[in-house]
């Protein structure tokens, strides 16, 4: 696990203190804790992985703060620290299991390759970058720890309960962060926001909220997925009807009063592909229909609304934002601007400079393709092909888990091209490490038991 702490020279004494002493010992006796857990039961790491990944405590790290951590001000969260103990455990209790089993299992080609291809030249992008702060940051808490991420949580057992496990644990967020959402809209109140949210919620006659988040649109795809998750449990008949319907309607009122329109669009695309993939042809059929006429109502409606008004205000300079990004791919067509650059490149080709934050492509493509260039796109490209036939293997096998991941990988891709976070989104990676796990305990139950490793054989 990679943690990034940056002191100056004259405050390393005030780090290296008791307080900072203290802290660490608390944090190695939660890891530790965490890792006898994960030892003894390894199937645990795949659920506590999913209840810790959305999480980002409102802590600031700094030598100046009395106690070195403080409480963010400002509505600020911090970094993924639940997610990040969680998976040191992890990681300490995959090398127990090495230690005492003589074979590792491998990751599946279809995700193994393209995954490690794409992490690979995203690192190395870090030569060339014209932000070498940013590109840090991006390799320290999201490249290194979601590529352990999978390489641990495809390696764990996966017993028959572990889709009741996951589906309950995805639902159950979604509900939590729809009932906070829900008691924010009433209250008018929120608890993490961003100062352009603040301004927003002052001066507009509706109130987004951000529930548990920082942003409507991180809060919106949370409640998207275990909305997915719910769709598919009921498309199967695997739930009671009416108890489905209730939680769906819940969540449902919670993303509403987000006004996200990225996540509107990603349920939107669930909700359409579900029964297209599972649905007979008839059905398929009514789908396709259905989805054309709702994007030429949706096309006419939105065209009559901003007829009047420029692309880039119709947009909430949306537009802007993906032409600078365009502009920077054009530059370094090749190679890209480097990892974390696509901001600072935007910035520095505006007639009219504002802050860096505001130049933020929000398309995944457009950022992969200014960071990282044509072989950027290619490797993003091989790693979605990958995704597809990976999921494609789990279907065939376990039609319920398949259709879940499928779902929920769905809405991530579809938020992301309005809302860039496909690879900085921890869930990204836990879906496909999950469909990693389960083909390869159904490998392992396939095999012959006399080519089986013994357990605790070291």
């Amino acid at each position: 696990m990679c943690f990034a702490i940056a002191i100056s020279d004259d405050a390393v004494g005030s780090v290296i203190g008791p307080t900072a002493a203290a802290m660490g010992l608390a944090g190695l006796l939660v890891v530790g804790g965490l890792g006898a857990l994960f030892i003894r039961y390894p199937a645990l790491v795949m659920p506590f992985a999913l209840a810790a990944a959305p999480f980002r405590l409102p802590l600031d790290f700094d030598p100046t703060h009395r106690f070195f951590v403080a409480v963010a001000g400002s509505g600020e969260l911090g970094r993924l620290l639940p997610l990040y103990s969680v998976l040191a455990a992890a990681v300490l209790a995959l090398l127990v299991r090495c230690l005492r089993e003589p074979t590792v299992s491998a990751l599946p080609p279809e995700l193994s390759l393209p995954a490690a291809a794409f992490f690979g030249f995203a690192c190395l992008s870090a030569l060339w970058t014209s932000n070498v702060d940013a590109a840090g940051d991006r390799i320290a808490f999201f490249l290194l720890p979601f590529a352990a991420l999978v390489a641990v949580v495809a390696r764990t057992p996966f017993p028959a309960w572990m889709p009741r496990a996951l589906a309950g644990t995805a639902v159950g967020l979604g509900l939590l962060f729809a009932g906070v959402g829900l008691w924010q809209a009433g209250a008018r109140e929120l608890f993490f926001f961003s100062q352009s949210l603040e301004v927003s919620n002052t001066y507009t006659p509706f109130f987004r909220v951000t529930s548990l988040f920082r942003d409507p649109s991180l809060y919106g795809r949370h409640i998207v997925l275990g909305i997915s998750i719910m769709l598919v449990v009921l498309w199967l008949r695997r739930v009671n009807v009416p108890l489905a319907a209730a939680m769906i309607a819940f969540m449902w009122a919670g993303l509403y009063f987000s006004y996200s329109q990225s996540s509107m669009a990603s349920l939107f695309a669930v909700a359409l592909a579900l029964p297209a993939a599972a649905g007979t042809p008839r059905a398929r059929r009514v789908i396709a229909l259905t989805a054309a006429g709702a994007l030429l109502v949706g096309a006419l409606l939105v065209a009559y609304e901003v007829r009047d008004e420029s692309t880039r205000r119709a947009t909430g300079d949306r537009s802007r934002r993906a032409e600078l990004a365009l502009r920077v791919y054009a530059e370094h067509p090749v190679v890209g601007a480097g990892l974390g650059a696509q901001p600072r490149e935007s910035q520095q080709l505006d007639d009219r400079p504002a802050q860096e934050e505001r130049y933020v492509s929000h398309t995944t493509p457009l950022t992969v393709a200014a960071e990282l260039g044509t072989i950027g796109l290619v490797l993003y490209a091989a790693l979605l092909i990958g995704t597809v036939r990976l999921v494609q293997r789990v279907h065939r096998d376990a039609p319920a888990l398949g259709l879940s991941l499928a779902a929920a990988l769905l809405a991530l891709f579809v938020h992301s091209l309005f809302y860039s976070g496909f690879f900085e989104d921890p869930l990204t990676w836990l879906a496909l490490a999950i469909a990693a796990s389960y083909l390869g305990a159904r490998a392992y139950a396939t095999e012959p038991a006399v080519l089986r490793p013994a357990p605790g054989v070291s």
